[in-house]
């Protein structure tokens, strides 16, 4: 049965969290050194192709990822989405849940959840606490061999095996961070995998085709686990179904086994009908926007089907209903004020860009929309721009906290491309950018307009907190 199980906190409970954490109630004197000797590791974008030394740390540690059902989650876009619905509908159940996603917004505990609330940060330095001897023996092993140290993401993959087996969870969801095949996190011996929407992105890692990124998300599936594939394009749906056959998997495939059969608005969201291989969910409210939420609700509902009920039968409908309306994702085209309505979204591809763009179109009836945006270097820039140009009646671009964000007037010469000189403004700090970009959509928009922050995941972190606390009017 499910040890120490906690209601769903509500809004009340976070916000009293919040402010805990912001007293210092809930601080430890080593969360910045801790933190701070994490983040001098390698960034979780350089790849060690090879799992022998995670493994090896699992060995030394217990195999702590084998103490917990999982859920492990792959693709380009949607990932996080999903696997926040996912740990949703599994904790409807009264199941103790862990997830584990990737990047954070604010405060790199986000990425360790348990119960659906980030660790505290007591809490993070005890998981650090507990793999440190471990990660010492494994970085003296590799400083012999003349390889790198563990990186900052395999660390932080241990900590949450270790905090997740501690709590203890049954269930956990893992997303990976870059890939699937070499991802620290293909460790687990999952349940279920799951692959959302594979587009274009990480290409210097990855592969320069869709093929060739699809075959490393496909690494993550594996015999015995079911096998969940968001909607695909023809090329990667071919290499993901062929690595599903050899590895002799139960595919539930998006269009064939599962998908929305209607959605309509809704106040705050939209409301939509699913059907899966157990049924048909009717009337289910999502309070998320957009066509590619929909899809990702179906998706997140098809695997917890094949988690948690047996084959042909479909989840309680009362509890469906009761997760799906307290699932949030923040950070996903989020609402952060009104008058003039500010939007903040993580796109940082031109697949996901080309989702934002529908979905405010399709979910905000605003009279101008000015955009602020700042976009890594190594992205697909002029996809990204060209995906927002239509829904963008100017933009300001700034740069992000990230030391990869591209310079802003680099950026703005881009721009200049796709919206023409007029229509961009080039603004060096981002309280400024958000000034800038509010009097801009107030000067003509007047009180239906907004301002949609967009282009990288590092800028939607450091908007929403600029934004709460109340650094740019």
């Amino acid at each position: 049965m499910p040890q120490d199980h906690r209601p769903p906190a509500t809004g009340a409970e976070r916000r009293r969290r919040e402010q805990r954490r912001a007293s210092g109630v809930d601080d430890d004197p080593r969360y910045a050194e801790v933190v701070a000797s994490i983040l001098a590791r390698n960034p979780e974008n350089r790849i060690h192709p090879t799992l022998d030394r995670v493994r090896e740390a699992c060995r030394l540690l217990g195999d702590p990822q084998r103490a917990f059902r999982v859920v492990h989650v792959a693709g380009t876009n949607g990932k996080t989405s999903t696997a926040r619905m996912v740990e949703r509908l599994v904790r409807e159940h009264d199941l103790r849940t862990g997830r584990f996603t990737s990047p954070h917004l604010s405060e790199v505990t986000e990425r360790i959840a348990i119960d659906g609330e980030p660790i505290d940060r007591p809490a993070f330095v005890r998981a650090f606490d507990d793999v440190e001897p471990v990660v010492a023996i494994l970085d003296a092993r590799a400083d012999e061999a003349g390889e790198p140290r563990l990186s900052f993401f395999e660390v932080l993959t241990l900590m949450a095996f270790a905090a997740f087996a501690d709590a203890p969870v049954d269930v956990a969801v893992i997303e990976t961070g870059l890939g699937g095949t070499w991802d620290t996190t293909n460790v687990v011996v999952p349940d279920v995998t799951v692959v959302t929407p594979v587009s274009m992105d990480h290409e210097a890692w990855l592969g320069s085709t869709l093929e060739e990124i699809a075959a490393q998300k496909a690494g993550i599936v594996k015999h015995g686990a079911t096998f969940v594939m968001g909607r695909q394009e023809e090329e990667a749906a071919a290499v993901l179904l062929a690595r599903a056959s050899a590895e002799r998997v139960t595919a539930v495939r998006a269009g064939t086994d599962f998908g929305v059969v209607e959605r309509s608005l809704a106040v705050g969201g939209q409301l939509v009908s699913l059907r899966t291989r157990g049924g048909t969910y009717t009337d289910v409210l999502l309070p998320l926007h957009g066509a590619h939420q929909a899809d990702n609700a179906a998706t997140a509902l098809s695997a917890v089907e094949a988690l948690l009920a047996l084959p042909g039968d479909a989840l309680p409908p009362g509890l469906v209903e009761a997760a799906f309306a307290d699932v949030s994702s923040p950070g996903r085209l989020e609402l952060l004020r009104t008058s003039p309505a500010v939007l903040v979204d993580s796109a940082h591809n031109p697949a996901g860009a080309r989702a934002l763009a529908e979905a405010v179109a399709e979910a905000f009836t605003l009279t101008r929309l000015v955009g602020v945006l700042a976009v890594a270097g190594d992205k697909d820039v002029d996809g990204i721009l060209n995906a927002l140009e239509p829904v963008l009646a100017e933009v300001v671009v700034t740069r992000s906290s990230s030391p990869r964000s591209l310079e802003p007037s680099e950026l703005g010469e881009i721009a200049e491309d796709v919206f023409g000189e007029d229509r961009v403004h080039v603004v060096e700090r981002l309280d400024a950018a958000l000034t800038t970009a509010v009097d801009l959509a107030e000067s003509e928009g007047g009180p239906g307009a907004g301002v949609l922050v967009a282009g990288s995941v590092v800028l939607a972190g450091d908007a929403r907190l600029l934004l709460r606390r109340g650094g740019a009017q």
